[in-house]
C-alpha cells in the first residue's frame, strides 16, 4: 500500500498518523522542524504546547472535558499521552509539556507503520491520500501551495479578526429585544439598548480598558481594515453612537422611543444558539472583556462562547471547502486538519487529526464513514466548519452551543452540560468506532 502522507507533526498530525498508523495503514509524516522553527515554537518534539494547562478542563460539565472524553474512546494517541504525564491542577488536564511532547515523540517515531520525515513540505503531492495537519503559523510556501489548490476562491485568511460570541440563553431578554433597523425585514437582531448614563459608563470603561500583548509574529497588518472597538471608543465619546451602536431606526418596544445608543447582537448558526456581537472586534485581554462588555444590562451575565480577538491566524474557508469528514469537497484524496481547518485549540485540533484519519482508514478499507453525530463534541466541531450556511466563517472552540439543545428543562446549567455529555456518550457508543 502507497504510505499516506501527514504534513506537520504538531497534535492534529501526530493524532492522524497514529490513528492510520494503529490501522495498519503506512504513513510518512512531514515535520520541518528543527530545520524550520515558528516563532511560536522552541523544541524539536512533537506535539509542543505553549502551556501546561494548554488542554484546559477535564470536566464533563464542560465542553472541552466531553470532547476529551469522547478523544479517549476513540484510543486517542494525544488524550494516552496527556493522561500520562498530567499534573495536579483541579478540574483541568494540566501536563508536563516537556514529558508529554516526548512521549508523543517516542510513540511516533518507534511506531513501525511510520516514517518521519524531516524538512520544509512546499507542495501538495500530485497523487496519492495527504492529510494537511497545518497549524495557524503555516510557512509561507505551504500556504501557496495550500493556496493553488483552490485557484480564485480566496481560499486562506492570514489573520483571525472576531468579534465575541455569547450563548443566547444568556441573554438577558427582559432587558433586549428582537428586531431590524427600521423594521425592514425579518427581526434578525438582538437589540440592547443603554441609556445616555449606561453608555457613558461603558464608554469610559472601554476607552481605558487593557489591550492583549501584541506577539513578535504580529504587526500592524492585522489591524487593517477592522478597527478594535476600543480604538474606535478612544477616538471620542460618540464615535460609537455614530458607529457599531448607533441607535437610528430602533425602537424600543417597551419606551417606544428610540434608544441612547444600541448593541446589537447577530445570529452565528442555524440553530439560533450562538450569537456574535456586531462590530466588536477587540484586541482587550478576555477578562477586560468580560469586565467591561458586562456594563451592557442585556449582557450582564452572559456567557462567552469566545472572546473576541485579533492575531496572526491562517485558517481556510473551510465552510465552502471542507465537510464534514475534512476532506476537500471534489478533491477527497487531500484532508486537513489541525487549527488551519478553522477549529481554535490544541484538542479540538486533535479531534480534526483523529476523524480525519478514521474517515481515511474507512474509505481505504472499503467502507462507508462514521458520522459522528451533532449530539457528540467530535462531530458537531466538524460540523460547524463544514456548515455551508455559514457567512462570516471564524475559527472556533468547541461550546455546548455548537451542540444541540436536550429539548426538555435541566436545573442548574452545570446539571443541564452534565446531561449533554451525558447524551453525547451515549450516541458515541452506539458507534462502531473501529
Amino acid at each position: 500500500m502507497q504510505p499516506i502522507t501527514v504534513i506537520g507533526a504538531g497534535l492534529a498530525g501526530c493524532e492522524a498518523a497514529w490513528q492510520l498508523a494503529k490501522r495498519g495503514i503506512p504513513v510518512e509524516l512531514w515535520e520541518m522542524k528543527p530545520q524550520k522553527m515558528t516563532p511560536a515554537h522552541h523544541s524539536p518534539d512533537f506535539a509542543e504546547l505553549v502551556c501546561s494547562n494548554s488542554l484546559r478542563s477535564d470536566q464533563l460539565e464542560n465542553a472541552v472535558g466531553l470532547l476529551k472524553e469522547e478523544l479517549r474512546r476513540c484510543d486517542s494517541l494525544i488524550m494516552a499521552c496527556a493522561d500520562a504525564h498530567r499534573v495536579e491542577a483541579g478540574g483541568a488536564l494540566a501536563v508536563d509539556r516537556t514529558a508529554f511532547s516526548a512521549a508523543v515523540t517516542e510513540k511516533i517515531r518507534t511506531h513501525p507503520n511510520i516514517t518521519v520525515r524531516e524538512g520544509e513540505v512546499t507542495r501538495i503531492p500530485e497523487e496519492g491520500e495527504v492529510v494537511i495537519a497545518a497549524g495557524p503559523l503555516a510557512s509561507e510556501a505551504l500556504s501557496a501551495a495550500i493556496s493553488a489548490l483552490f485557484p480564485g476562491h480566496g481560499s486562506l485568511h492570514f489573520f483571525d479578526a472576531a468579534a465575541p460570541l455569547v450563548e443566547f440563553d444568556s441573554v438577558d431578554m427582559d432587558s433586549a429585544w428582537f428586531g431590524s433597523r427600521y423594521d425592514r425585514g425579518t427581526p434578525d437582531y438582538v437589540n440592547c439598548p443603554m441609556t445616555a448614563e449606561e453608555y457613558e459608563l461603558f464608554w469610559r470603561e472601554l476607552a481605558g480598558a487593557e489591550q492583549a500583548e501584541v506577539h513578535g509574529f504580529e504587526d500592524s497588518g492585522v489591524f487593517e481594515g477592522c478597527m478594535p472597538v476600543e480604538v474606535m471608543a478612544r477616538r471620542g465619546r460618540d464615535t460609537l453612537r455614530y458607529g457599531p451602536l448607533k441607535p437610528v431606526g430602533l425602537t424600543d418596544p417597551r419606551t417606544g422611543r428610540e434608544p441612547y445608543a444600541v448593541v446589537q447582537l447577530r445570529k452565528d448558526n442555524a440553530q439560533g444558539s450562538v450569537y456574535n456581537i456586531v462590530g466588536f472586534q477587540t484586541h482587550l485581554k478576555w477578562p477586560e472583556q468580560r469586565r467591561v462588555f458586562s456594563l451592557i444590562p442585556a449582557l450582564k451575565n452572559a456567557s462567552y462562547l469566545r472572546y473576541g480577538v485579533m492575531h496572526r491566524n491562517t485558517f481556510l474557508d473551510s465552510p465552502r471547502l471542507l465537510d464534514r469528514y475534512y476532506r476537500v469537497r471534489g478533491q477527497e484524496r487531500v484532508l486537513f486538519a489541525g487549527q488551519i481547518t478553522g477549529v481554535e485549540g490544541y484538542v479540538e485540533s486533535t479531534a480534526s487529526g483523529c476523524l480525519a484519519a478514521m474517515e481515511l482508514a474507512r474509505r481505504l478499507e472499503g467502507r462507508p464513514p462514521i458520522d459522528f453525530p451533532r449530539e457528540t463534541a467530535i462531530g458537531a466541531l466538524a460540523l460547524y466548519i463544514s456548515d455551508q450556511s455559514v457567512v462570516n466563517f471564524q475559527p472556533m472552540n468547541i461550546n455546548f452551543g455548537l451542540i444541540p439543545s436536550l429539548g426538555y428543562r435541566v436545573k442548574g446549567k452545570r446539571n443541564k452540560n452534565a446531561e449533554i455529555s451525558r447524551r453525547a456518550l451515549e450516541a458515541l457508543s452506539a458507534l462502531e468506532l473501529d
